[in-house]
């Protein structure tokens, strides 16, 4: 047995063969595998095997799609049937609420290509007369996918890797992992039988990888303490009933022309139901099936199940026997109920791991047939060529921080699982483990009426809203009953003066004799001088857009570093990693996450200076915010009352304003001086989602919408943020792609009753051209208002393009970049 590889996969599900074919097939030769025990003997065993195109993520559609092709090639690569039945995918909707949902996410699936069609009730029931339609409002239909062996894709991506020259050895436990400053060492105990159970021998080896890739399924948590992390993979149960043959069923296959019906989703029922040799199989996402398995997977736990409750199903049974009236008198013939692993919003875990060197992550997988081929082909990608063709941050394991715990994780999870099914709205708040991570105010903005969205374990006011108003019941696909209240914040920020709290805002402080070289490799922009602020980009190695950064310069070689909040822990591994490569280079370099000590309030707004100059402690109050003292861009230390504040001259809503970053412990303090003295002038507080329109008048690209790792900083049309005269990291690389699609800005002439999302296709005529990042409404222009790519040749001022929205196209028009106030000659207003 080999002890010396590149590349060490530990996993044998279908995730790590996937991962371990791919990267042999990305051209790297030394490659192991290893299995605990037999390969397919975690969850994969006992998985139904669908492959469900539908998910609202750009970057998991792409990896379902991928995958849903890529199985289909595995028999003539290696000669073994994966089992795979294309009979399409039926998703049925009860309400129209449903078919909101479906259109909004059919319009998303033809970004990437994916192919569908809608059904009306009469059409599914002319083509499969066993299901029952009267009750239903229509249905989306995936043609091209359908459902797989779990198993036997596993044993063929298995020999394409042996093929490659893969090395997969069974019965071998990782049980230790050491970084020695170049390699990762791996001790690895042989497992035999002994009871029937599965236990260490005495036999043990260490194998030295350079790079390692973790895909431990159930195991998740005995890997992450291995590895001294964090990770919210924690299984929750999962059953489904195989059922005896259906008598109706046989007889409607046997009519010429009558084909296997495709996998049956009634989402609005939390199940979906396909054939299985004449009979059934019914799967559900019930409510509070258990989390199991929150502190490790037991020893004695292999190949295993857990005891059926069938009381805990029943209503899921008795809408099939509605759905499907044939199979109620279909006898039950085997049962499953297993462990599938989550994590709090369903997505896996998939990237470089916290705080480590060329340790990878692929865990938390509960779609994880449909996903394994796309993970390991991306996966690949970032770890061969440094970066994947598609933006993979919405997946990278650093979207959990250190705040993250078991408990949050495990009850999260089985909010998740209880989630499948339930109705996606995009302005949708899940309310498991919450509050947890509250700002000082949070209090006082709850008596006001605010309505809390949650970014990064932060509460953060989405919206304000009367007493006795329900978030819950104004969610929609269509412009929900909180869109009048973010209208009237919107309108108050543009006519008056609003108050929004950015407390969750990403805080570094990076200091040191190395400091000014090191941030000046690190991003494109110039650094600005002592005092002024300056709106930067960390690149990847190849050249895209890894964070963006608003940089504040404190003292020659001290900076104050503001990025999005919802993306801390990341921003912070990807910081320390380049500050430990770049120190011996540039010389002694702090760097310290002050995310929790600094309290932010952005007040923005034509009267912003009417309340503050009521607040500020100057000896010349008159002029201190005036645009001599404290110009548009720069930061100046000023006190509002008794309260120290870094104030910075910026806003993000594009109106006159500053962001008053304060200590976390004056907060409530500083709000109610803020709200006192802004009483006189009509200070309205403001939320989130208004200033997302706002942002988008003014043309600003946010971090994970507009910037991602998938375009450059030049291909989001930011070329004044870039400077090309200096040398920084991932340069030539932006250089070397050019300019392949442009971010732009449209004014949409859409529905009366809805908005875009952010998540639509964009068409020039027929052909399609490109998507939306974000979407939204614009007080300003009294219409719909987004933001996206398109090929170059269409991103000129003026190109006419539609927008697919409920399954329509609508008008849309490029217009110049920020369109409300280009010359920006509010935000500069002198006072």
């Amino acid at each position: 047995m080999k002890t010396n590889v590149k590349a060490l996969v530990v996993g044998g599900g279908a995730v790590g063969t996937s991962i371990a074919y791919h990267l042999a097939r990305a051209g790297w030769d030394d490659v192991m595998l290893l299995e605990r025990d037999e390969l397919t003997s975690g969850s994969t065993w006992h998985a139904a095997g669908l492959l469900p195109y539908f998910n609202m993520s750009f970057a998991t559609t792409h990896i379902h799609d991928y995958s849903i092709r890529f199985y289909k090639t595995l028999e003539e690569e290696t000669g073994l049937n994966a089992g795979f039945a294309v009979v399409g995918n039926l998703r049925m909707a009860q309400t129209k609420e449903r078919m909101d949902e479906y259109m909004l996410y059919a319009s998303t699936a033809e970004t990437c290509g994916v192919p569908y069609t809608f059904m009306t009730p009469d059409e599914i029931k002319a083509k499969w007369p066993l299901i029952r339609t009267e009750d239903l409002e229509g249905a989306l239909y995936h043609q091209t996918d359908g459902y797989i062996n779990p198993a036997d894709v596993t044993m063929a991506m298995a020999k394409g890797a042996r093929q490659r020259g893969v090395m997969i050895e069974r019965k071998w436990q990782a049980d230790a992992f050491h970084w020695n400053g170049e390699a990762w060492e791996v001790t690895a105990t042989k497992m035999v039988e002994k009871g029937g159970n599965l236990v260490p021998s005495d036999e043990q080896i260490v194998i030295t990888a350079e790079h390692v890739v973790t895909a431990s399924g159930n195991h998740a948590q005995r890997t992450a303490k291995m590895l001294g992390i964090k990770m919210p993979a924690i299984p929750v149960e999962h059953q489904f009933i195989v059922m005896d043959q259906d008598p109706e069923l046989v007889e409607f296959r046997k009519q010429p022309g009558n084909v296997e019906h495709p996998v049956i989703r009634d989402a609005d029922a939390q199940s979906y139901v396909r054939e299985e040799r004449g009979g059934w199989i019914l799967g559900v996402y019930e409510p509070n099936a258990p989390a199991r398995f929150e502190y490790g997977v037991p020893d004695s736990f292999r190949a295993d199940l857990f005891q059926l409750d069938l009381d805990r199903i029943e209503d899921q049974y008795m809408a099939m026997n509605h759905r499907i009236p044939s199979a109620e008198n279909c006898g039950l013939k085997d049962d499953f109920n297993g462990p599938i692993c989550y994590t709090p919003d369903g997505n896996p875990l998939v990237g470089p791991a916290p705080g480590l060197r060329n340790m990878w992550l692929a865990e938390g997988f509960s779609f994880g047939i449909t996903a394994a081929g796309g993970t390991g082909y991306y996966l690949a990608q970032l770890m061969v060529e440094g970066e994947a063709e598609i933006d993979m941050a919405s997946l990278d394991p650093k979207r959990y921080g250190d705040w993250m715990t078991t408990e949050f994780a495990a009850r999260k999870n089985e909010e998740a699982y209880e989630h499948v099914y339930i109705l996606h709205h995009p302005d949708e708040e899940r309310p498991a483990c919450r509050p947890l991570r509250t700002s000082p105010a949070y209090d006082r903005q709850a008596a006001k009426g605010a309505q809390f969205g949650w970014v990064n374990g932060w509460e953060r006011p989405n919206y304000y809203a009367p007493e006795g108003f329900n978030d819950h019941d104004a969610r929609s696909f269509r412009r929900g009953g909180w869109w009048q209240y973010a209208v009237e914040e919107a309108k108050a920020i543009r006519e008056g003066v609003g108050l929004i709290d950015a407390t969750a805002f990403t805080k570094h402080l990076v200091k040191g004799p190395g400091a000014t070289q090191f941030l000046d490799w690190f991003t494109c922009n110039k650094l600005p001088s002592v005092g002024r602020i300056n709106l930067t980009y960390a690149l990847t190695g190849a050249g895209t857009t890894r964070t963006e950064y608003t940089i504040v310069r404190l003292a020659q070689d001290e900076y104050y570093l503001v990025s999005a909040g919802a993306w801390t822990a990341y921003d912070s591994d990807y910081l320390r990693k380049a500050i430990a490569d770049k120190a011996p280079e540039f010389g002694y370099i702090e760097c310290h996450d002050v995310t929790t000590q600094w309290g932010v309030f952005a007040i923005a707004g034509p009267k912003t200076r009417d309340v503050l100059n009521t607040l500020v402690k100057d000896a010349d109050p008159s002029t201190v915010l005036s645009n001599k003292r404290f110009p548009w861009l720069t930061m100046r230390n000023i006190e509002l009352g008794m309260c120290p504040v870094r104030a910075i001259r910026v806003a993000y809503t594009g109106e006159l304003g500053w962001e008053l970053h304060h200590p976390i412990e004056m907060q409530n303090y500083l709000w109610d001086q803020l709200m006192k003295a802004g009483e006189p002038h009509g200070l309205k507080l403001v939320g989130a989602r208004a200033q997302n329109w706002l942002r988008q008048e003014k043309s600003y690209r946010a971090f994970g919408t507009e910037l991602g790792r998938d375009a450059t900083p030049l291909e989001a049309d930011l070329p004044r943020f870039v400077d090309l005269s200096k040398d920084f990291h991932g340069k030539a690389e932006m250089e070397a792609k050019g300019v392949r699609v442009k971010c732009v800005t449209l004014l949409i002439d859409g529905p009366d009753d809805a908005d875009p999302w952010g998540r639509e296709v964009l068409y020039h005529g027929d052909t399609r051209v490109g998507r939306l990042t974000s979407g939204g409404y614009s007080v300003a222009f009294g219409k719909s208002i987004g933001m996206g790519y398109v090929k170059p040749e269409h991103a000129v001022v003026g190109t006419k393009l539609k927008v697919k929205m409920f399954d329509q196209l609508w008008d849309a028009e490029v217009t110049e970049d920020s369109p409300y106030d280009p010359k920006n000659a509010t935000i500069r207003i002198d006072g």
